[in-house]
């Protein structure tokens, strides 16, 4: 599935289709399973990650079966595709991959489009109660997008993918709409005075109940997700599960979501969300790797403790560099790295470029390398932020 076929993680906008004709080819080869087993289906720029583990955690707390479909994974293949939090065995991975071979190579499938067939098939199988499907990149014509769910819900827009998905808020929320489904309810986790009259328009247009997060009456509930921009996440969680219960069988109590949100590590295995991989000196690492998230990652950053700032930073080449940059403090001692995927930007490139932000460090060959000088230089009172991209995050876990 990697060597052989385009993968949008690793190789970036090339590997990016503009129809879901394969997929819908797939599934049919399948006797589209995708029809088989109940559905969430999120979408959005940040958060989605975060929204639909939430989701998942607070549905097998409540007694549910709970597939979930996420991406990218950080460390194995397999974290894309769980039962209550569970990761779909090896053998099930190698059985469908032999099995459908012959027709992945005749019908030139992506790896996104094989990953989801693989999924949806799975969850066919073991006759989940519901899935949570996690968008992977956009939302009109993405792999996910032959579902028809019981809820639709859309965390926030922000300028991020703009090669492929349009260079305005307005241009990139039009993509997202692409998932709401005629009839079916979608929750909308922010209002955006940009975007908040492209999805009323889209769900007026087909018939679907519109709810905004921001306007409904939830309560303040904790989460084993401690960063700060988690607050938004769980009133758009709470807020999806208030319509979910509303008028159907769905059963989940107050205890089920205080759980589901106090467990969603343990429940899901999710990584890479303010996660503090050691105390003396305190490490933490975070997946925000555009303009919107990060914004949200270094202010809670600022609120933290130290005598000395340090910063492990590797990041992607389709990023907009003049929008990630001003964001991170001058104060910090960064250490710059390419994380070791083909999308990987030069660490010479990324320090020339952050060195006019006036953020100033040395270059390393590797993010281990990076991170290692880090740990060597740092005083039990400093912090070590670790970040810029996934795939940064996820050589360090």
């Amino acid at each position: 599935m990697f060597q052989q076929l385009p993968m949008y993680q690793r190789i970036g906008a090339a590997a990016f289709k503009k129809d879901l004709s394969n997929t819908i080819l797939l599934a049919t080869h399948l006797k589209k399973p995708q029809h088989n087993f109940k559905s969430i289906h999120v979408a959005g720029t940040n958060g989605k990650g975060s929204v639909s583990h939430m989701l998942a955690s607070v549905l097998q707390e409540a007694g549910y079966k709970v597939g979930l479909y996420t991406s990218p994974h950080l460390k194995d293949f397999r974290e894309r595709i769980k039962i209550n939090g569970r990761e779909i065995p090896e053998e099930s991975v190698i059985n469908f991959i032999a099995e459908n071979k012959s027709f992945f190579e005749a019908n030139k499938l992506s790896f996104f489009e094989m990953t989801v067939g693989m999924a949806f098939d799975y969850f066919s199988r073991e006759q989940v109660d519901i899935a949570i499907i996690e968008v992977g990149l956009g939302g009109r014509l993405d792999s996910t997008n032959i579902i028809t769910p019981q809820l639709s819900v859309i965390t926030n827009i922000g300028l991020d993918h703009t090669e492929i998905l349009g260079n305005s808020l307005a241009e990139i929320a039009a993509e997202k709409a692409g998932i709401i489904k005629p009839g079916v309810p979608v929750i909308i986790g922010e209002n955006q005075p940009e975007t908040k009259p492209v999805f009323s328009e889209t769900a007026a247009r087909l018939n679907s109940e519109i709810i905004f997060a921001e306007d409904s009456e939830v309560e303040n509930y904790p989460s084993d997700l401690t960063g700060a921009y988690q607050v938004k996440n769980i009133r758009t969680v709470l807020t999806a599960l208030k319509r979910l219960t509303k008028n159907s069988s769905w059963k989940i109590t107050e205890e089920n979501i205080t759980q589901g949100l106090l467990k969603v590590k343990i429940n899901t295995g999710l990584r890479g969300r303010w996660d503090i991989l050691q105390v003396e000196p305190r490490v933490i690492c975070d997946t925000a790797h555009n303009a919107e998230g990060l914004k949200y990652a270094l202010s809670q950053l600022a609120s933290e403790q130290f005598d000395r700032l340090h910063i492990v930073m590797g990041v992607v080449n389709d990023k907009d560099l003049g929008k990630i940059l001003p964001l991170f403090p001058k104060e910090a001692i960064y250490y710059f790295c390419k994380p070791d995927v083909p999308r990987g930007m030069d660490a010479e490139f990324l320090k020339g470029n952050a060195k006019e932000f006036g953020l100033k460090g040395e270059v390393y060959s590797s993010v281990s390398k990076a991170y290692d000088e880090a740990l060597k230089s740092a005083s039990n009172k400093d912090v070590i932020y670790v970040g810029g991209s996934t795939f940064t995050v996820a050589e360090i876990i």
